[in-house]
């Protein structure tokens, strides 16, 4: 946590003091401003541009002794890039600024900038400006502008009671892959693919294309500070609440095996550990088999049912779909808190 004239505040209190100065100038060319994935400004009759910025700090969001800088350039631009496609977008253009260490060489810079351009190429994103500065330590903040049809882009607010959750793919994978790069395990064969979910995340353009263009998604928000805090946002803007079913989690046995391994819950990397980068969306119920089919046709990819919103604010974590009230845990906003973790290189 952060402190103010003595007061402790965390992320959540920041954004909202930034939120009450933002009305101060208005646009009618905004659609949507602070408290989405992206900001969503009016391009047209038919189209939007989404506009998302994220920032990785070094020994906050990163470790370079063991993060290479070409996963780190990777991971700089997928970050963002999973901003754009939780709300159905295609990426089209980055800003990138730098603020380097003087005692960074120049090789570094060159393996980011070989990793971050190569996602640009792989999401056809084009690299248009942005700044540099030397600093204390390096600090990496990317801007990405995308695209989106108007009528079809994918808010956190327009979830409601009733409506089933689903998740992209697997979770808490990238929090294992972090704790074992802490403990010295970054090239372990046994724990690869955790350790590069960690290094080098996908973000799920495709699915949120596809899931956007099918008018059969109501809200979404791309999974970057763990299921518990991300779900609690999208409650709060759509006004419901969520359970969460534990038995329908997606956990890969690898991930069980890491999770007895590193002596941590399994609970507390699947809902608090960040990183996931998978979508988080809410369908109409009784669509199921057609929400799933979709995606697997489209993408080859598997989704997930996990839970249903519900009209009782808060998040609530049940053992399986049939128990009563007194069976519920809250895990409400449990996840990261970038003010509130102690500096840790993750989310």
């Amino acid at each position: 946590m952060m402190k103010n004239g003595g007061e402790i505040f965390t992320e959540r209190g920041l954004i909202d003091l930034i939120s009450r100065f933002a009305g101060s100038v208005t646009s009618k060319q905004v659609v949507r401003g602070i408290g989405d994935d992206c900001a969503v400004i009016d391009a047209g009759p038919d189209t939007v541009w989404l506009v998302t910025v994220d920032t990785l700090v070094e020994g906050i969001h990163f470790d370079p002794s063991w993060h290479p800088y070409t996963l780190l350039g990777r991971k700089a631009a997928s970050v963002n890039i999973s901003d754009i496609a939780a709300m159905g977008g295609v990426p089209k253009f980055a800003l990138l600024s730098l603020a380097v260490s003087g005692e960074t060489d120049l090789a570094a810079v060159e393996d980011f900038m070989t990793g971050f351009s190569a996602v640009l190429q792989e999401n056809n994103t084009v690299l248009i400006g942005g700044d540099t500065v030397k600093n204390k330590s390096n600090v990496f903040s990317i801007t990405l502008i995308g695209e989106a049809n108007k009528e079809k882009i994918l808010l956190r607010s327009k979830a409601l009671p009733g409506d089933s959750i689903w998740v992209s793919g697997g979770l808490g994978e990238a929090a294992a892959g972090l704790e074992l790069c802490r403990r010295g395990l970054v090239d372990s064969r046994e724990w690869r693919p955790l350790v590069m979910a960690h290094l080098d995340p996908e973000p799920q353009v495709l699915i949120g294309r596809h899931l956007a263009e099918s008018g059969r998604i109501y809200a979404a928000i791309d999974l970057s500070d763990g299921l518990a805090t991300d779900l609690a946002h999208l409650c709060a803007a759509s006004g419901t609440g969520a359970e969460i079913y534990q038995q329908e989690l997606p956990c890969s046995s690898l991930l069980k095996s890491a999770a007895a391994f590193l002596q941590m819950s399994l609970d507390d990397l699947i809902l608090r550990g960040g990183e996931d980068y998978q979508l988080l969306f809410t369908a109409a119920p009784g669509d199921d088999k057609g929400i799933k089919r979709l995606v697997h046709e489209k993408t080859g990819r598997d989704i997930f049912k996990i839970g249903r919103m519900t009209g009782k604010a808060g998040v609530f974590l049940a053992p399986g779909r049939e128990c009563g009230a007194a069976d519920l845990r809250d895990i409400t906003f449990q996840g990261y808190d970038h003010f509130a973790e102690p500096s840790a290189s993750g989310s």
